[in-house]
């Protein structure tokens, strides 16, 4: 199984393709799409969707994973955040696939083992369990632990549905 996933912002939208075979996470390929600060607001988000439309459709996926809206300080940042997150959901919607959101407490717990995990510890627990020797960027390590927490509770989801529909 492979999976999408996605860590939105923006100024940088981290995404990482994630495979699971025989119980090990493979990496097949990660980045980072930037905006320019300069730039305005739709302006920027044109970049965040084609960014994800043409990387969504580069790779053959069975599941897109999203980090799902968080509470911030600021009410302007979780607006900006909020415009980048609806811009990935629309490239993922229009390229047919269905959205899986995991907050961020999910994905610390389900990849760090604990919740309260910085960014630093989940990066090198990232890179470990993909058996990588080189860091990822921090926003594409982010997006491999959005979707390595997909393919670990991808099961869980699936019994669900199909205890959900008898």
């Amino acid at each position: 199984m492979r999976v999408f996933g996605i860590d939105p912002g923006s100024n940088a939208t981290g995404w990482a393709v994630i495979s699971r075979r025989a119980g090990r996470y493979g990496l097949v390929d990660a980045g980072v799409i930037r905006t320019k600060r300069a730039d305005g607001v739709p302006a920027r988000l044109a970049v965040i969707h084609a960014g994800v439309a043409e990387r969504i459709a580069a790779f053959e996926v069975d599941a897109v994973a999203i980090e799902a809206i968080f509470r911030h300080k600021s009410s302007e940042s979780a607006l900006r955040l909020g415009q980048a997150r609806g811009v990935a959901l629309l490239a993922a919607a229009q390229a047919g696939h269905e959205v899986h959101e995991y907050n961020a407490m999910t994905v610390k717990k389900t990849i760090a083992g604990h919740g309260r995990a910085g960014k630093d510890e989940l990066g090198r627990v990232v890179m470990r369990l993909l058996g990588l020797e080189k860091a990822l960027a921090s926003d594409a390590a982010d997006a491999a632990a959005i979707a390595m927490t997909h393919l670990g509770h991808h099961r869980l989801i699936q019994m669900a549905s199909l205890g959900a529909r008898r």
